[in-house]
């Protein structure tokens, strides 16, 4: 029986200094403000067959540790962030296949913004776009648009469903047909598939339609990374794709099945949206040789715990470096990122903060993948064949033209002979290729 093939993705995380410190960055220190690595990283990816490119994004510098900006500026701890649409245009203008999806919050746009933005992102790369929809979780990006703080969690999810519900409107307000073109009436467009959205709900307000016409797709292809409950509610209702973020085949298994049954409750076919889990591989020529990277990156992790739990409090919102390394850390709770909370927790009760960082997220995301390109390929089909899912989210620390060229040049072509990735792409836009299989 032939291997039922998996979608592939990369997590790309910001769109500014990647890697910076490590070994085969170049001069990322001083070139970061133009985007030759990124426009080479979305060349590779498409030779590779890859689905999509997500581009994480946030909005302010962190203070979230001691209360002062020094780590995360000294560190490049998720700064310097450019703009995720220019970025994504710049993409899209050197590729004709691959999915690019630029993250945008819901509380930094209004809907009509966003909307006019991402259709308008979608006609420049012939239907190539997707758009990560957050909510938002740091009360310092809220203050960046003028806003005191971010409404309680499960609010958020609330006005976002109200969003969507916008968003996807004004995408509808051009009917299929309404671009005419027609150069013998002088029409270009007709006015009755053409239509006002009128929206006055508890959250939003706009009018419509869009001017910029429609999008190519009708409607971008939606990606989401719900954790929580309500997280999981919400990329039931809307997500086309889902960035799931837990560790181990029975944990993922479970996270597939609760999203697939809260979708069929919603009345959507659950196989109309593709699960990915975050992974990051660790590939050498041999098993020994990338044991040898692992163990390295364990090394590196150990020394720096301070940008780790710098890291970890940017997202959920907790200053961890109030709290003694070596003694065990109480009971947390947050208005931010909940799962990686819960996620941190689990790693080990009654650990100490410097032990919990021992075993949290240092090499393995999903699932630990590490070896030669044939044991990594071996590994993630056995990992699929378990979970039942949908494909892999590769989320490096280490973005370099190496790493890449390890994955195109070695992995890819290890999975594409045991038939577990496309070789060629079959359709030119991006959602057909995401339902492709």
């Amino acid at each position: 029986m032939p291997a039922r093939p998996f979608h592939l993705g990369w997590f790309l995380q910001g769109s500014s200094v990647q890697a910076w410190g490590e070994p085969w960055t170049g001069h990322i220190g001083k070139t970061w403000m133009k985007p030759e690595l990124f426009l080479d990283m979305a060349r590779c990816l498409e030779r590779a067959c890859f689905d999509y490119i997500l581009l994480e994004d946030s909005s302010y510098v962190g203070e979230s540790y001691q209360g002062s900006t020094k780590i995360y500026l000294e560190n490049a701890i998720a700064v310097p962030r450019q703009d995720p649409s220019v970025v994504a245009s710049l993409m899209t203008a050197v590729t004709s296949r691959i999915g690019i999806v630029p993250t945008f919050g819901t509380f930094a746009y209004p809907p009509y913004l966003l909307a006019r933005l991402v259709a308008t992102l979608d006609q420049v790369s012939d239907g190539r776009i997707g758009w990560n929809a957050v909510t938002g979780s740091s009360d310092f990006a809220a203050m960046n648009f003028g806003l005191k703080g971010m409404p309680e969690h499960d609010l958020r999810y609330d006005m976002a469903d109200e969003y969507m519900q916008v968003v996807r409107g004004l995408w509808g307000s051009w009917e299929p047909g309404a671009l005419i073109a027609d150069t013998d009436s002088g029409v270009l467009v007709d006015p009755s598939k053409v239509h006002a959205v009128n929206h006055e709900g508890r959250f939003f307000k706009t009018r419509g339609p869009l001017n910029s016409g429609p999008a190519p797709q009708g409607q971008p292809v939606i990606a989401q990374a719900g954790g929580s409950p309500r997280g999981r509610q919400f990329a039931a209702q809307h997500a086309d794709t889902i960035v799931a973020h837990v560790k181990g085949p029975a944990a993922m298994k479970a996270y597939r099945d609760d999203v697939r049954a809260r979708m069929a409750a919603c009345g959507r076919d659950p196989d109309t949206c593709k699960v990915l889990y975050l992974a990051h591989p660790i590939i050498g020529l041999t098993d020994a040789e990338a044991q040898e990277k692992r163990e390295q990156r364990l090394a590196l992790a150990r020394q720096q715990v301070p940008q780790r739990l710098a890291h970890l409090g940017k997202v959920t919102n907790i200053d961890f470096g109030k709290f003694d390394l070596d003694a065990p850390l109480g009971s947390l709770t947050t208005n931010g990122h909940q799962q990686t909370l819960d996620m941190f927790r689990a790693a080990g009760k009654d650990k100490t903060l410097r032990e919990l960082m021992e075993v949290y997220n240092t090499t393995a995301l999903s699932v630990e993948l590490c070896g030669s390109p044939d044991t990594v390929a071996a590994q993630m089909a056995e990992a699929m064949e378990e979970v039942g899912g949908d494909g892999f989210l590769f989320s490096m620390p280490n973005v370099s033209r190496r790493v890449l060229a390890e994955i195109e040049d070695g992995l890819i072509p290890a999975l594409q002979k045991r038939g577990l990735t496309r070789n060629a792409y079959a359709h030119t836009q991006f959602r057909d290729n995401l339902l492709e299989f």
